[in-house]
């Protein structure tokens, strides 16, 4: 039988995926993808001096993939260029219109999510993040055990 989920895990997805719709909806209406808003956001957040591929990878949780294709179409739409940074390393940097773009779009997000925590207690903003913290960090735990599980029942199969 499977194991059903907490009423409490139930409401904590909920609200996530209750969040994630309205960062989709607003860049929707901000006529972007969210891959897109999410590139823009990072390089925005990280200042004028651009952002390397691989950090806005980890900063975003979005694939390779995604990350790339979004960065050709950004270049082809003259929002971003890519600036080799050493030997292996690129930069996302916006150029004038794509610093125009981010401030009316990731800027405004940005701005929206400053106001929020500055409206909070701090012990209340600290207790939130903590929390998020400990859950994730916590999480990926799990994930390991989960995954060291399935190496092994993988190895037990590949011998019978």
């Amino acid at each position: 039988m499977a194991t059903r989920s907490s009423k409490d895990i139930r409401r904590f997805n909920h609200l996530v995926s209750e969040t994630d719709a309205v960062y989709h909806e607003l860049s929707l209406k901000l006529g972007l993808s969210d891959s897109a808003m999410q590139i823009l956001y990072t390089i925005y957040d990280t200042g004028d001096d651009g952002c390397l591929l691989r950090d806005i990878c980890r900063l975003t949780g979005l694939s390779r993939q995604t990350l790339h294709s979004s960065v050709r179409q950004l270049e082809r739409d003259g929002i971003l260029f890519l600036k080799p940074e050493g030997a292996k390393n690129k930069k996302a940097v916006l150029t004038e219109n794509g610093r125009r773009l981010a401030a009316r779009t990731a800027g405004k997000v940005i701005e929206a999510e400053n106001h929020i925590f500055a409206s909070w207690e701090k012990e209340d903003v600290d207790t939130y993040l903590g929390l998020m913290r400990r859950y994730l960090e916590d999480f990926r735990k799990e994930i390991r055990k989960i995954e060291r599980e399935t190496e092994k029942q993988d190895e037990s199969l590949k011998r019978n």
